[in-house]
């Protein structure tokens, strides 16, 4: 039997091409989890394509491909793990509400401010230390 390589090499372009538009596209970070294990098992559809069509005495593609779905078990486990801690706190699971977690360089609490921080910080103070300021 002979394999024709343009078969599984055609459906591995789209199963790939499925999950890089889930991944562009979507805003539910479980669901771009998913499209990125599409575009993994794209791969892993080459890899084992390829081994066969080469007649590789060694295997190497199978290998290779035992040691993706490892990886890819692995990312996903810590990938779940990620997403439920972000919506427990947060509430949503969306990749859009994930930006407004990143630090920005210029929200620095030390850096000076005196207009709202300096008003905060005197309803904060405590009795002694408003009525030292008044004094």
């Amino acid at each position: 039997m002979h394999l024709h390589l343009a078969y599984p090499a055609v459906l591995a372009v789209l199963l790939f091409c499925v999950g890089l538009y889930g991944v562009l596209a979507r805003r539910n970070a479980i669901l771009v989890l998913m499209s990125v294990e599409l575009m993994l098992n794209a791969v892993n559809l080459n890899l084992v394509a390829f081994d066969v069509w080469l007649r590789d005495s060694l295997h190497a593609g199978q290998a290779l491909t035992l040691f993706t779905i490892a990886i890819a078990a692995a990312e996903i486990g810590i990938g779940l793990a990620i997403v439920l801690a972000v919506y427990r706190n947060r509430g949503s699971s969306a990749v859009d509400d994930l930006r407004d977690t990143a630090e920005h360089p210029d929200d620095d609490p030390g850096d000076g401010d005196t207009g709202a921080a300096a008003a905060d910080t005197d309803a904060e103070a405590t009795p002694a230390q408003k009525a030292e300021a008044t004094a």
